[in-house]
């Protein structure tokens, strides 16, 4: 076998793992929690399907599909933080180091343009990034909204928490950020979450 596609042949076995990255949020509806690789998959789902509320409207589809994809490999070996961490300096070197290790198995034009990728999606300056971060987001916010904000209740996640975390949401769609802010509010009028 070449050696290129023996690299190749190695990183697909090695990001196998993914499927068991448990997450901190649990599925729309259900108990049980997702892993980084139903959550990948949904997110690009959402992407396709919730693209038109983008801020950009000439955004590169396939690009912000590959962040996605790709954005959540790193955790085979830096482990999946809760969101609002206060570890965030340990998670950035955890994460990186992770993406040395996971993109490292490629050969290496395939490893620059992932973790090319990778370090788009998490500075957040492109268009593609901000609306991958978009889909990100939104997601566990939909599913502990649906879940009677199980994740947050659990973590003591407040109202103030969440709205100031996501605030990213609002940079690369309005309307979508509009629609975090109104779930939130009627967890809060619930009572919920403070």
């Amino acid at each position: 076998m070449k050696d290129r596609l023996s690299k190749q042949i190695e990183f697909i076995k090695e990001i196998d793992k993914i499927k068991d990255i448990i997450r901190k949020s649990t599925r729309f509806a259900s108990n049980k929690k997702e892993n980084d690789a139903e959550h990948s998959w949904h997110i690009c789902v959402m992407a396709m399907v919730l693209a038109e509320y983008s801020n950009y409207k000439d955004i590169d589809m396939l690009k912000v599909l590959k962040m996605l994809l790709i954005h959540d490999l790193v955790e085979i070996h830096a482990g999946d933080y809760i969101f609002y961490t206060d570890k965030q300096a340990e998670k950035e070197q955890k994460e990186k180091e992770g993406a040395e290790i996971t993109f490292g198995i490629l050969p290496e034009d395939q490893k620059k343009e992932f973790i090319g990728l990778w370090n788009e999606f998490e500075a957040r300056i492109t268009p593609e990034a901000k609306f991958a971060r978009v889909v990100d987001r939104l997601e566990p916010i939909m599913q502990n909204y649906h879940n009677g904000g199980d994740g947050w209740i659990e973590h003591k996640i407040s109202s103030d928490m969440i709205l100031d975390r996501n605030s990213i949401i609002k940079d690369g769609s309005e309307e979508l950020w509009e629609f975090v802010k109104s779930m939130v509010a009627d967890t809060v009028g619930k009572g919920i979450i403070k």
